[in-house]
């Protein structure tokens, strides 16, 4: 897709900083630095979200992110933790519709991220709980 950044990394339009490439997967370091060895993680086949992935696909994507994320524990001895973060659509605060992977090193709580959660477990009986996972369930398809 030409006017995707992504896919022009891929296709060597833009020049990006190379930690990881095979003939579906391709990984580089995130222009913004959240942390040090701050990695995306891509298929190159283009797909706008995880929505769009089919099972051949998700293999391929998702058995390559344990193997990067060693890698950066390799080359950062002083990394005390890893996120593996995905945002899929607008509201979630995906900005580039190609679907990708954040694998951000830790090494500290001043490292510059924060990531927090709200509690909502008082707004949600065992019932209403339950009526949810079973929705969900229904709609799990193989």
């Amino acid at each position: 897709m030409s006017d995707c950044i992504f896919c022009n990394i891929v296709n060597r339009e833009i020049p990006s900083y190379t930690v990881y490439e095979d003939e579906d997967v391709y990984a580089f370091l995130d222009i913004t630095q959240t942390t040090k060895g701050h990695t995306l993680v891509i298929p190159k086949k283009h797909v706008a979200d995880i929505f769009a992935y089919d099972e051949e696909l998700s293999q391929k994507v998702f058995s390559r992110i344990p193997k990067i994320a060693r890698a950066l524990e390799l080359a950062f001895p002083d990394m005390k933790g890893l996120n593996v973060i995905n945002n899929n659509k607008e509201l979630a605060y995906q900005t580039v519709f190609h679907s990708h992977f954040h694998l951000i090193p830790r090494y500290d709580e001043s490292d510059g991220f924060k990531l927090t959660f709200t509690n909502h477990a008082d707004d949600y009986s065992p019932n209403d709980m339950q009526e949810i996972a079973d929705l969900i369930k229904r709609n799990v398809t193989l």
